[in-house]
């Protein structure tokens, strides 16, 4: 056996692997987006398994309240980019491969440049703007992308954009939900997740870019996994061979105002701003910082009382509903003063309390 490839003496065992199946790990370009509840697993057998060029894209710093799941980091890592932990993480874990960070925020702008480089791009994100952008984009380069999601209990895998044996490009993202607002779910801060959750579908998104890149097994194309972690049931949807979308530009991202920790608390003593909390009652009851209280449901209407002449700041659990908030009133009111807490009450008991 190739001495290069001792630590890989298991998997080449495997029947119909051998080592011709670990050189294509080995050329292989992958790249994670994401560092978080998925993407940690996904990026972690993914160096293990002998990946070659491995690349993780995340603009975010690590968190005390996500290390539940996020097992790439330790209480040590608190503030810091994921990215770049994730990276140094990961390279001591396999020296032989070469580990990439990009600690950039993807957008419309970036995001073909990005990916560009790579063979198959792994979706660890829990932000919809950039799923869906992610998925324009590699319909757009003819990439292949796994798609994973959790949420509470359950989970979803699917591979989008491969070629079929009749040479027609696969199902995408688009073909399950046309639009953002079709997919709209509370992120893993807001509606909770058990940690085990995102181990397993971070696991299977892993396999499946195995799979892909050494051709081996049946991809999850054309097709959705959906696992439940409490019940342990799983089953597949049929989505269909052949997408029934034309993408051919992205959609321009749009750049969401918002304030600081350290900014809403100097604007609170100095009275400089209104402050408005758009989560449920029991929400609110549970936890609050003060301010009007304006459910999600019923801010609509609430749009046309916003005071021209004061900022006004949106708060929820984690940045996520509030930053979603806060990109609706833009549209409608393209001059609104009006920006999103971020990283939500998340960040101010961890920044604060």
């Amino acid at each position: 056996m190739n001495p290069d490839f001792l630590r890989y003496t298991c998997q080449i065992a495997l029947p119909g692997f051998s080592e011709s199946a670990q050189r294509l790990l080995q050329q292989a370009k992958v790249l994670v987006v994401g560092a978080g509840g998925l993407g940690c697993p996904a990026a972690q057998y993914l160096a293990a398994a002998g990946i070659g060029f491995l690349g993780i894209a995340d603009f975010d710093t690590v968190s005390i309240s996500n290390l539940h799941r996020q097992i790439l980091y330790t209480p040590a890592d608190a503030g810091k980019k994921k990215a770049l932990v994730a990276c140094a993480h990961l390279q001591r874990q396999n020296p032989d491969i070469h580990v990439v960070a990009h600690d950039i925020n993807i957008t419309s702008q970036n995001v073909l440049d990005i990916i560009a480089g790579y063979d198959i791009i792994v979706d660890g994100t829990d932000n919809f703007d950039t799923r869906y952008l992610l998925n324009d984009a590699a319909v757009i380069t003819g990439k292949p992308l796994v798609y994973g999601a959790i949420y509470q209990f359950e989970g979803q895998v699917a591979v989008w954009n491969v070629v079929n044996e009749h040479g027609e490009k696969t199902s995408n993202y688009r073909d399950l939900f046309p639009d953002v607002n079709a997919s709209q779910i509370p992120n893993c801060a807001d509606g909770g997740v058990i940690p085990t959750l995102a181990g397993i579908i971070g696991c299977v998104q892993a396999n499946e870019v195995i799979k892909y890149i050494t051709k081996t097994g049946e991809l999850l194309a054309g097709k959705v996994l959906v696992f439940d972690a409490q019940s342990l049931q799983s089953r597949i949807i049929k989505i269909g061979d052949v997408t029934g979308t034309h993408i051919t530009t992205l959609a321009e991202t749009v750049t969401i105002p918002t304030i600081s920790v350290a900014e809403l608390k100097r604007g609170l003593e100095g009275h400089s701003l209104e402050l408005v909390d758009i989560r449920t009652k029991s929400e609110r009851l549970e936890f609050n910082i003060g301010g009007k209280h304006v459910p999600l449901d019923k801010l609509y209407p609430y749009i046309e009382k916003l005071p021209a002449n004061v900022k006004t700041v949106l708060y929820c659990a984690s940045g996520k509903r509030s930053g979603e908030a806060v990109k609706i009133i833009k549209q409608k009111i393209p001059n609104a003063n009006v920006f999103s807490l971020e990283g939500g009450l998340k960040a101010w008991q961890e920044e604060i309390d």
